[in-house]
């Protein structure tokens, strides 16, 4: 099985915008978002992967068909300077294949420095699917908090890539 990560350009933001409501729509079973009243769920920060200089949008690919996303910023939680997984999706097709531990490292790999990592407190298999990950690629060198506030609800993973 061949893996690709490459840096979506601006061409691709449309295919990026149709794999975004197959997340969402995913997604709608831990957030309870409702579709609005054209059919979608929209996603208002997409245009801002092109704009702004701290977001990386990715696409995935296995054996050369698309398999998901990853949108990688600068927006974290607790200080405003780690890296975050905005967004990360694999298709269901691709799940349970080591494909998001992969994707997840490369990922790691192209934005050395700190990192922090978010999941919603109603959503267990995001929490396993990076905590296992997570300590995988740092060989249980991070730290975990769970914040319960009015800006997150779950936990955060954290962790410090410069020296790898």
């Amino acid at each position: 099985m061949e893996i690709e990560v490459k840096l979506a350009d601006i061409e691709e933001k449309s295919l990026l915008q149709r794999m975004v409501e197959l997340y969402q729509y995913d997604f709608s079973e831990y957030d309870r978002s409702d579709l609005d009243a054209h059919g979608m769920f929209g996603y208002p920060y997409l245009d801002h992967y092109w704009v702004e200089e701290n977001r990386h949008p990715y696409l995935v690919r296995v054996d050369g068909k698309l398999a998901g996303f990853v949108l990688v910023s600068r927006h974290s939680l607790l200080s405003g300077e780690e890296h975050s997984i905005s967004e990360f999706f694999i298709l269901r097709k691709y799940r349970r294949q080591g494909v998001g531990r992969k994707v997840a490292g490369w990922v790691f790999d192209q934005h050395p420095g700190k990192w922090e990592v978010c999941e919603l407190d109603c959503n267990p298999p995001a929490q396993a699917f990076w905590r296992k990950v997570i300590a995988e690629y740092t060989g249980g060198n991070y730290q975990e908090l769970i914040l319960d506030d009015d800006n997150w609800k779950g936990p955060v993973q954290m962790f410090d890539n410069s020296g790898t």
